[in-house]
């Protein structure tokens, strides 16, 4: 089956449901993999693009610095009267420039990036393309998360078991909007940018088709 690149989780959700389909899925990151799997490359994405693989998904590029909460920051003292954090705008461009390079690898034919809501300054330097806005309920998952997709050379997600949502002020809405509700502390962010895993099994399931069969690849050489 294909070869398939996780960028940027450590967690494993995306890279162990297409290996349950049979594919050579690897995920890779600055840290060490949650699970302590050895299908696990630990290190820079970009110093492995050109290993053949033919499905790039980026889960969790660095994205405080371009979602739209964190526009404020880019002004000192979260005011923009106050004149520009440069060493934040810094940041912005370093990271626009990484979603580029991820988006923009070529010599893999399909990709997808993840990324929340960007501000406008964020939109502007990465230049996004063909965009898909899911949430969790959209696949049987009871939660709000408005997460945004590009995707080059694949198909949107089609929802495969959607939820109805809860009324406003409710507690069942509330529940579900934990994403937004979590509490301060070291692991928020890596709390919030959780890949739901009925979201991963529906990439595996719906995009896996479009692979490449090597076995196949190699009947066609053969008979060319």
């Amino acid at each position: 089956m294909g070869r398939v690149l996780v960028a940027c989780e450590r967690s494993g959700v995306v890279r162990r449901a297409f290996e349950a389909r049979g594919h050579d899925a690897w995920s890779c990151d600055i840290e060490a993999a949650d699970d302590g799997s050895n299908r696990h490359i630990r290190g820079n994405v970009l110093d492995y693009l050109d290993e053949g693989w033919d499905l790039l998904a980026v889960m969790h590029p660095p994205c405080t610095i371009l979602c739209n909460s964190g526009v404020k920051h880019l002004y000192i003292g979260g005011r923009k009267e106050n004149g520009r954090n440069e060493r934040r705008w810094a940041e912005l461009e370093q990271a626009a420039a990484f979603y580029r390079a991820l988006r923009d690898a070529e010599q893999i034919p399909r990709r997808v990036v993840e990324n929340p809501v960007m501000h406008r300054y964020a939109i502007q330097l990465t230049r996004r393309g063909r965009t898909q806005f899911v949430h969790p309920y959209f696949f049987g998952e009871p939660f709000f998360k408005n997460t945004r997709l590009e995707l080059i050379g694949l198909p949107e997600l089609k929802p495969t078991n959607m939820l109805t949502p809860p009324k406003p002020g409710t507690d069942e809405h509330k529940a579900w909007s934990r994403c937004h509700r979590e509490p301060p502390g070291p692991d928020r962010a890596r709390r919030r940018s959780e890949t739901y895993p009925n979201i991963a099994e529906a990439m595996a399931d719906q995009w896996h088709r479009l692979l490449p069969d090597p076995q196949y690849d190699m009947f066609e050489r053969i008979a060319a």
